[in-house]
């Protein structure tokens, strides 16, 4: 976590530490996460672009020791619930901050040669008495929200990776 400290300069987020000592005492918690594009820029709903960041999430037990369940790509954000695996996963922090600067690079090659995500992002440790499902439900009513789409099955990008107890 230091190096991290560093890289990001003087503005350290006091809540990741945090979230990270909490992590600590807990056997497998669920994060709802939230990256935005740099300047909101909606480019991510395509097909192409998608994928990229699926491959990435796809590859995150061996990479990151993350498992990432469902997920909702939206033109200009990703939502998605992540949890630790046992076998010595990054730091929430780490995982997101690795997992945003491989994604970049892929996205510059889609072609998007100037794509950068938001410095930061938005984490949430879902509690027990919070319902994963519920939580679900209103992130992927997202699309239908924004006008996307009339029902929430009908958008092509968001799916489940790997199942995650909630």
């Amino acid at each position: 976590m230091p190096a991290m400290r560093r890289a990001m300069g003087t503005r350290a987020r006091k809540h990741l530490r945090r979230l990270d000592a909490i992590h600590e005492g807990l056997g497998a918690p669920l994060f709802f996460i939230t990256c935005c594009v740099r300047d909101r820029r909606a480019v991510l709903a395509n097909r192409d672009r998608a994928q990229v960041l699926v491959a990435a999430w796809e590859r995150s037990p061996d990479v990151h020791g993350w498992f990432v369940g469902r997920y909702v790509v939206m033109p200009d954000h990703v939502h998605f619930f992540a949890s630790p695996g046992n076998e010595g996963p990054k730091t929430l922090s780490r995982f997101v901050g690795d997992w945003k600067r491989w994604t970049a690079r892929q996205m510059r090659e889609t072609p998007l040669p100037d794509f950068e995500w938001q410095k930061e992002f938005f984490d949430h440790l879902m509690r027990n008495s919070e319902s994963y499902e519920g939580k679900w439900e209103y992130v992927r009513a997202n699309p239908v929200r924004a006008g996307l789409v009339p029902e929430p099955d009908e958008w092509a990008f968001q799916g489940e990776l790997y199942v995650l107890e909630g």
